[in-house]
């Protein structure tokens, strides 16, 4: 051991606590060149692919739209806009079935394409990007709609805008892809280097010049030489290092790799920034430099289409939108009957139920499992407390204590055992010998925290509200005793020296007039500046 930590050291990496090596099973599908899917006939395209807020369509039914033209605007700061894959008519904005954990239905705006893949205008590319403010580059990389494309599908615009108080080290471009069978960052860093090093470096502009280190584990040879090869041909030599990272899974996690190549742990309940770094993906890397460069959105993707099932395993560059069952068809459909279609990887991917869903940004691999590649591990056992999904954890985190607690819907034991830590990774439900589901039970556990925060904020609103509004009633009511004591004291006083009882009632009449104007004006005023 002592020999592997020195080792380590001395190619400047650390190693993460616990890990699997899992049989990678790459090799189905990384034999062949990315290859272009065809323009299908119809596009489904969800508008909301990221984490935040769902963007608000600013097209209508029956419009004919261009390839890259604005579906749908971000709303808020975190989101991100969603725009057309191709040319075509736009028939419908409504629920669909979209890739998602729950199985339920997402807005989406359904085109049907015309076969010219006509481009709309694009805005101009920023080669000179080193010269403008940083923010309008920002703008661009938020208005091309470019998300983690790993996976997490955060915004990328939000990531690369730390704040001015928040200095950042160092910039980890991920082409780990830890994940069993998924090809398609390895083959994009083979087949496009350039570009990623061209993302990289504009992402360095905008964080202020930190250092860019680059991993990529071991398994992927020839990604690594194109890497190096092409930073050779740069002037990025003297900030961006390559590392050639350990297998191990899931070492592409943002937190893990950040312990490999920097040595450094990011805090419970913190982001990376909070120590100075920020982690993209090779493929965010690439489209980055697509929407400053060429002035392109966001709006394809490579996807690795893979498993036994799979006739013809490979990775095709897929327009967002495009039906899970037509990048099957153009794989050669499936050699049997799969058991599974799982969105994502085999450990951290989730299974779909029909593969009419369609493609979103941060779907990285259709894998359609054989009987015996996922074959039943039988109903689970109870927990003999072996401790071995405790050693597998990259979170340092106890899941059998989570597993209990969650069980037990002590939601806030489990938070105590820093639930929100876990990236459900798997590992532990992998190496557990009694077969028990254990991420399932630490998503159900999220969601029922979140549920119960939601409720929580609603109850504070409702309070807020009401207590605003018994301010309001308390007011009206001093406000009305007020006016009837003024009524009151002008009748006790009765007429002003030197007039008559028919004038004292003529001046009351008067000025009743003129208070209900009054109240009139301010009634009709507070209506236009509702108005407005």
């Amino acid at each position: 051991m002592a020999a592997i930590q020195s080792l380590l050291h001395r190619d400047r990496l650390w190693t993460f606590h616990g890990g699997i090596h899992v049989p990678d099973e790459k090799a189905l599908s990384n034999s062949r060149p990315v290859e272009v899917m065809p323009l299908p006939t119809r596009l489904v395209i969800p508008l909301q692919q990221h984490i935040g807020a769902t963007a608000r369509p600013v097209v209508t039914v029956g419009e004919r739209v261009l390839k890259g033209q604005l579906l749908a605007q971000a709303e808020g700061y975190v989101s991100a806009c969603i725009h057309a894959s191709s040319s075509g008519t736009l028939v419908a904005i409504e629920p669909h079935p979209v890739p998602h954990p729950s199985g339920l239905s997402a807005l989406c705006a359904v085109i049907e394409t015309d076969g010219e893949d006509a481009w709309t205008e694009l805005p101009e590319p920023m080669t000179h990007y080193g010269q403008l403010d940083v923010a309008e580059i920002r703008e661009r990389i938020r208005w091309a709609g470019v998300v983690g494309l790993g996976g997490a599908s955060f915004p990328t615009s939000v990531k690369l805008n730390p704040g001015p108080d928040q200095r950042i080290r160092t910039l980890i471009i991920n082409g780990a892809e830890c994940e069993p069978y998924i090809t398609c960052d390895d083959l994009l860093m083979r087949e496009r280097a350039g570009d990623i090093l061209a993302g990289a470096r504009i992402m360095h502009h905008l964080l202020g010049d930190p250092r860019i280190l680059i991993g990529i584990e071991d398994n992927k040879p020839e990604a690594f030489e194109a890497m190096r090869f092409a930073l050779a041909e740069t002037d990025m030599k003297g900030y961006t290092e390559i590392r050639s990272i350990p297998t191990l899974y899931p070492s592409g996690g943002e937190k893990q790799l950040i312990r490999i190549l920097t040595g450094e742990e990011v805090p419970t309940h913190a982001i990376p920034a909070r120590i100075g770094i920020v982690c993209q993906n090779v493929g965010s890397a690439a489209a980055v430099a697509d929407a400053v460069l060429e002035g392109r959105p966001l709006i394809s993707r490579v996807v690795t289409v893979t498993g036994r099932a799979i006739a013809e395993p490979r990775n095709l560059e897929v327009r967002i939108g495009t039906p899970v069952s037509d990048l099957i068809a153009h794989c050669g459909g499936y050699r049997e009957r799969p058991r599974k279609l799982v969105c994502g990887g085999p450990m951290m991917g989730f299974e779909i139920a029909h593969p009419e869903i369609p493609v979103t940004k941060p779907a990285n691999c259709v894998l359609a499992l054989t009987e015996a590649e996922t074959p039943d591990a039988g109903p689970a056992l109870a927990c003999i407390r072996c401790g071995r999904c405790a050693e597998v954890c990259p979170a340092k985190l106890l899941p059998q204590q989570l597993y209990w607690h969650a069980r037990a819907k002590d939601l806030d034991r489990v938070q105590d055992y820093n639930l929100f830590d876990c990236i459900e990774c798997g590992c532990c439900a992998q190496v557990c010998p009694s077969h028990i589901p254990l991420v399932q039970y630490y998503r159900y556990a999220k969601n029922e925290v979140w549920a119960r925060e939601e409720e929580k904020r609603k109850a504070e609103l409702a309070r807020m509200r009401h207590e605003a509004k018994q301010v309001r009633l308390e007011r009206q009511e001093r406000e009305r005793k007020a006016r009837l004591r003024r009524k009151k004291e002008s009748l006790e006083a009765g007429p002003e020296k030197g007039q008559t009882d028919q004038e004292a009632k003529k001046a009351a009449i008067e000025a009743a007039k003129q208070r209900a104007a009054a109240k009139k004006a301010a009634a009709a005023k507070a209506e236009e500046t509702n108005d407005a």
